[in-house]
C-alpha cells in the first residue's frame, strides 16, 4: 500500500471506514466500564509484552528498538495494527452481547 492510499481508505471500505476509525466509533458508544476494561485488557497485554522484552533487552536498547520499528512505517507494521484495532473491537463487541 503506498502512502497516500490510506486517506482514500475509508471511502473504499464496505463497512464505510477503517479499522482504527471503526474501532473508536465502538469505543464511544460502548458502556465506558466495558472500555475502561478492554483498555486494562490492552494495557496488561502490552505490559506482559515489555515485561517478557525487558529480559532480553535493557531499557535504553528496547526504546531504540520499538522506535525503529515504529518509524519504519512497514506495511507489515501497519497491516498488523489494523488487525489489533479488529481484535480489540472484537472484545469490545463481544462484551456488548454479554
Amino acid at each position: 500500500m503506498n502512502k497516500y492510499e490510506a486517506l482514500f481508505e475509508d471511502e473504499n471500505d464496505i463497512f464505510g471506514g477503517t479499522p482504527r476509525s471503526k474501532f473508536w466509533d465502538i469505543a464511544n458508544q460502548a458502556n465506558d466500564e466495558l472500555v475502561q476494561d478492554a483498555f486494562d485488557d490492552i494495557f496488561a497485554k502490552f505490559a506482559a509484552m515489555e515485561k517478557i522484552l525487558a529480559n532480553h533487552y535493557d531499557d535504553e536498547t528496547l526504546e531504540k528498538m520499538i522506535r525503529s520499528h515504529v518509524l519504519s512505517g512497514s506495511d507489515e507494521l501497519e497491516d498488523h495494527k489494523k488487525s489489533l484495532y479488529i481484535a480489540f473491537t472484537g472484545d469490545i463487541v463481544c462484551r456488548l452481547d454479554s
